[in-house]
């Protein structure tokens, strides 16, 4: 169980990122490719940031598993070509129970042994989500349906700090979130928050529902705030008005943008670091610059010299 105190409001900046370095672990999201530059992006991201030894790696799968055959193969590539463990995105959109269990069949037989279970996004934007006739209901059931196959799976599932779109309160999504550890799940992964109090408000609810697996805090790097706020708004992720005004004047300035991007989220994680966190997760968008610079923030180093270049 993760132990996890409260942040503090002030630090010493050189101090704290000395007592970070050797007790940190992380994690990176990518997703499949669609064309071949992408692809060679995505690659040389993943050997770059592969040098950090992170605990696991996840692939996305994408609204109505559009991904499906693609998600396949970057994981298969990176069971194959790398040293990371992957974890590998399934959702319940789009496909009955029969067809998901096979795809779960084929992950362990091919070695896979993580899976982040998730309900899917609907496959048409606009409309609510509905269950596949034949499919599973939701994560939840979705996770029970792993653990039925096997049990040698890790199973990371979703949490939200600040309440899924589709819940009606913070309750409701409290108690999705437990069914889904009661489950089986392992793990849960936020999404991404740009306040550590929301983050520490909302392990603290987690506990009262005796949700006690680690809770993981989801960190995206901003590499374009327009991009931003258009995930933020499909996934219910406020944005701070500091943050607004931080970006702002920096459309035009790349270079400028992703150091000031680097500092927002190392300092962020600095908070959660004070307040007990030793675990983030990384939602990469495919690019290891500004997730490398936040990882060497918290004191991560290749394993040797020769790694990092």
């Amino acid at each position: 169980m993760q132990t996890i105190k409260k942040p503090i409001d002030t630090m010493a900046s050189g101090s704290l990122l000395s007592d970070m370095a050797g007790d940190v672990n992380v994690s990176f999201e990518f997703f499949p490719p669609k064309t071949e530059k992408m692809e060679e992006t995505l690659w040389h991201s993943i050997k770059t940031l592969e040098t950090l030894n992170p605990s696991f790696v996840s692939v996305t799968y994408g609204a109505g598993g559009s991904t499906r055959e693609r998600t396949h193969k970057t994981v298969k590539r990176l069971l194959d070509e790398t040293s990371l463990p992957p974890a590998a995105h399934l959702t319940c959109v789009s496909a009955t129970k029969s067809e998901v269990n096979e795809i779960i069949e084929n992950y362990h037989e091919a070695g896979v042994r993580h899976i982040v279970a998730l309900r899917g996004d609907p496959p048409t934007i606009g409309k609510p989500y509905g269950a596949h006739p034949g499919g599973y209901e939701n994560a939840a059931e979705l996770v029970g349906g792993i653990r039925e196959i096997s049990n040698d799976f890790e199973i990371s599932v979703a949490a939200y700090p600040e309440q899924h779109p589709d819940s009606p309160n913070l309750a409701a999504d409290l108690e999705n979130l437990k069914r889904k550890v009661d489950a089986g799940a392992t793990r849960a992964i936020t999404q991404f928050f740009f306040e550590p109090d929301s983050y520490f408000r909302f392990l603290d609810h987690c506990r009262s529902y005796g949700i006690n697996v680690p809770i993981i805090p989801g960190i995206l790097p901003v590499t374009n705030f327009n991009t931003l706020k258009s995930f933020a708004g499909a996934c219910g992720t406020s944005i701070p008005t500091w943050l607004h005004k931080v970006f702002e004047g920096l459309d035009d300035r790349p270079q400028t943008r992703s150091l000031v991007a680097a500092t927002v989220a190392g300092e962020m994680c600095k908070r959660l670091y004070a307040g007990g966190v030793r675990d983030f997760h990384f939602y990469t968008l495919n690019r290891a610059e500004l997730t490398y610079a936040i990882c060497h923030m918290l004191g991560l180093r290749p394993s040797s010299p020769e790694e990092s270049n």
